[in-house]
């Protein structure tokens, strides 16, 4: 009896368990993606300067275009269409650091909004980034 009430035991609890990360899952707040700078003013407007952030890189891309969007969707990390020059980081404990060369960094405590869609930057002058294609403003 003891052989058969283990199994059908372990049977149950499997089958009692609900695999809710697929039905609720967290947020993760990320850095990785593409940002891009909202225009002042408008909600649905972005700028022409985007920046990708990749495997510890960061790339900056320029918008010539009058559609910065669907430019930007088409970029991919060291495809070529970055200005010269990459930009190392690291984030971590919700701090973002970027060596800008030559000696200098960013170095900003990063909250994310809106589903992890907006980066608030929170330094002597706060700013905040959207992740590309993302409908917060």
């Amino acid at each position: 009896m003891k052989k058969i009430v283990l199994p059908l035991l372990l049977i149950f609890l499997f089958l009692g368990c609900e695999n809710t990360s697929d039905e609720n899952p967290l947020p993760v707040d990320t850095i990785e993606g593409k940002w891009v700078y909202p225009t002042p003013g408008s909600s649905t407007q972005i700028s022409n300067t985007m920046y990708l952030f990749e495997d510890g890189i960061r790339y900056t891309y320029y918008c010539i275009d009058d559609d910065c969007e669907s430019q930007y969707e088409s970029f991919e990390a060291g495809d070529g269409n970055h200005i010269p020059g990459t930009n190392n980081y690291t984030f971590e404990n919700d701090t973002l650091i970027i060596d800008l060369n030559f000696g200098n960094e960013l170095v900003a405590p990063i909250r994310f909004e809106c589903d992890g869609d907006k980066m608030y930057l929170e330094q002597t002058n706060p700013y905040y980034l959207l992740r590309l294609g993302s409908d917060c403003n």
